[in-house]
């Protein structure tokens, strides 16, 4: 199996698909400047001492929730304007979502990474949109797409002349609020781009709570240490203070004090997939 060599410049100093693990971790939605601020500042130490390197989360607007009556923003303009104190002060590069076309322009203006949800992997208005910011897009597998369908994704944006775009697996959905990952397709979306693993929506239960997300944060390290030992390039963690007072995505989102315990575990398994990368038995 041909293992994709390109890599995907995000910044000058933050390169995905070369010899160090990116990281891509915040809180699930902007909540707050203070909430942002102070996962931000502990993560990005965080990352340092383990050798990760570090690129901001945050959505501006969970637009696909299960209910309407769920939490989605505190403002599209709002949300923005925090990303980019937080970049700002942190000195640090920034992701987040869109889900509508006419929003690729704007956000492109604050972050570095414009993420497409797992849903929309397939909406050719929208990476197109993406790939002509000039921007890195982080494209997420859809719970639907075989993984070698993935490589179509990628196209679309390749074909506006934007090279810089990974993959990132979170999970297959066969209903009853459940995802399974399958590690095979991480190796396989590998030979189209630079691939991460989701470790937070991968222990997602969509819908599992009766109109909001569900989630197993407990088997959150076992998945993690799987596919990390499979030498992907880097891992999205969401994480939050208080996750069960978190506006979204509780359930499955990783405690802050536990992120130190948690960060040396994946990075000693990412070292040992790196091992062995190479080594086949075809």
């Amino acid at each position: 199996m041909n293992r994709f060599t390109q890599t995907m410049k995000i910044t000058e100093d933050v390169v995905l698909g070369e010899n160090k693990p990116v990281l891509f971790a915040g809180p699930c939605a902007v909540e707050s400047f203070d909430i942002c601020i102070e996962i931000g500042s502990t993560v990005k130490e965080l990352a340092e001492k383990f050798g990760f390197s570090y690129v901001f989360k945050a959505s501006f607007d969970k637009a696909n929730r299960t209910s309407s009556g769920s939490f989605r923003s505190i403002g599209m303009d709002k949300s923005l304007e925090v990303l980019q104190r937080v970049g700002k002060q942190l000195n640090v590069p920034l992701v987040t979502d869109i889900h509508e076309s006419y929003q690729a322009a704007d956000v492109a203006e604050v972050v570095d990474v414009l993420q497409i949800p797992a849903f929309l992997c397939r909406q050719t208005d929208l990476l197109l949109a993406a790939g002509n910011t000039g921007k890195a897009v982080k494209i997420k597998r859809g719970q639907f797409m075989a993984p070698e369908d993935m490589q179509y994704a990628v196209t679309k944006v390749r074909s506006t002349g934007n090279d810089h775009v990974c993959l990132t697996e979170r999970g297959f959905s066969l209903g009853y609020h459940n995802l399974v990952v399958d590690m095979r397709g991480l190796p396989i979306m590998r030979q189209f781009a630079p691939v991460v693993f989701d470790i937070t929506h991968s222990v997602q239960q969509p819908g599992g709570q009766g109109g909001t997300s569900g989630g197993q944060r407990e088997f959150a390290p076992f998945l993690a240490r799987a596919a990390a030992a499979t030498g992907v390039d880097g891992f999205f963690i969401e994480t939050h203070p208080e996750p069960a007072k978190a506006l979204s995505d509780g359930p499955n989102l990783i405690p802050l004090d536990k992120m130190e315990a948690f960060l040396g575990m994946l990075k000693e398994s990412w070292e040992l997939g790196r091992k062995y990368q190479d080594f086949s038995v075809k």
